[in-house]
């Protein structure tokens, strides 16, 4: 499998050395206008060679990733769309979906999110187990070509991530709350601590809390704008928080608001690692443009994730046989009940 990267930063490095460590076959293209960084990555081993343009990176490739700031990437994707064949699936890294999907219209098009990485940059700080147990959001159009869908989706399997498909706003929506408050509190609290003036030692509170304050400035300052609207929702809902806290303070139930915000945290760290027994549903589909987005959207959308997945084209090309592998009886039995809403036949292997 010949693979693309535009871009071989954190992530677009640490795709290429996971693809040679975990996908068998693979061969890893690199580009960037960053000769220093594109040697780097090709002593560290994360590329096997490097291009001199996007075109001469996406020849023959069968997954090409962007990664880039996400003011950039729809630039790049045009670019590498125009490019790559009819058989290469093209994705993104960004952390914001909506603003690139809308400036795209290709079946070979899938969005993506790998949600990881660290506070340092750098090709040089890349890493083959970076994905190891990440989530990793996919925005298929409702376009997106089935069988290049689940190239994708088995990569992400492979390099030890857990694909989720997603829709853009939904995704917007979640990262904001999830990835970029957090970036915005970190930045205020570190900028508050500091006008005190008082050079005093601080607690491990205070660096668990303020780890990703001031990261990355020319790729955060993207995401702020591209996902400003979101991102002002959250900061006001977290106003309205911060003062009902005030009241707690000041006479209210502190026992009680502490102990929540414990089981809620508990409650989400376990649905981020819910598992269980593996159950193979087998649906007959139509043979028609995003369908399988239909599908992998419609779980993602209540929650339940696709292990892994494989298509079946018929011979007359009218239909196909998909297979899904979902872990947890639970996630199972919902999975059957909404593919059968959707109007498809599934059964259990």
């Amino acid at each position: 499998m010949r693979i693309a990267v535009l871009g071989v930063g954190l992530i677009g490095g640490s795709i290429g050395l996971a693809s040679r460590e975990y996908v068998e076959d693979a061969e890893v293209v690199g580009y960037g206008r960053d000769s220093s960084r594109l040697g780097t990555a090709l002593e560290r081993g994360a590329i096997d060679r490097a291009a001199e343009s996007v075109a001469d990176a996406v020849v023959g490739a069968d997954i090409c990733f962007a990664c880039a700031p996400v003011g950039a990437l729809p630039e790049l994707v045009h670019e590498a769309l125009a490019a790559a064949g009819p058989g290469c699936v093209v994705s993104d890294v960004g952390s914001t979906k909506q603003h690139l999907l809308r400036a795209v219209d290709d079946p070979r098009f899938v969005g993506g999110h790998p949600i990881a990485g660290a506070e340092t940059a750098g090709v040089e700080h890349a890493r083959a187990d970076l994905f190891q147990g990440a989530t990793w959001y996919l925005c298929p159009l409702p376009t997106s070509e089935g069988l290049l869908y689940e190239r994708l989706h088995r990569f992400v399997v492979d390099v030890g991530a857990r694909p989720v498909a997603v829709d853009p706003e939904a995704h917007d929506r979640a990262v904001a709350v999830f990835s970029h408050l957090p970036h915005v509190l970190a930045n205020v609290l570190a900028t508050q601590a500091a006008a005190h003036g008082e050079a005093l030692p601080v607690g491990p509170s205070f660096r668990d809390m303020t780890r990703v304050a001031g990261a990355n400035t020319a790729m955060w300052v993207d995401i702020y704008r591209a996902n400003s609207a979101a991102i002002v929702e959250e900061i006001r809902a977290f106003r309205r928080e911060l003062e009902a806290v005030e009241d707690r303070l000041s006479g209210g139930d502190v026992t009680g608001w502490n102990d929540r915000a414990r089981e809620d945290r508990r409650a989400l760290l376990e649905a981020d690692v819910a598992g269980g027994p593996v159950h193979e549903l087998r649906l007959t589909v139509p043979n028609r443009p995003g369908i399988v987005a239909q599908v992998a959207l419609a779980l993602g959308k209540a929650g339940v994730n696709i292990v892994d997945m494989a298509l079946a084209p018929a011979a007359d090309m009218r239909s196909g046989a998909m297979t899904l592998w979902i872990a947890g009886d639970g996630q199972a039995a919902r999975a059957s009940e909404l593919i059968a809403e959707l109007g498809f036949p599934v059964a259990e292997a």
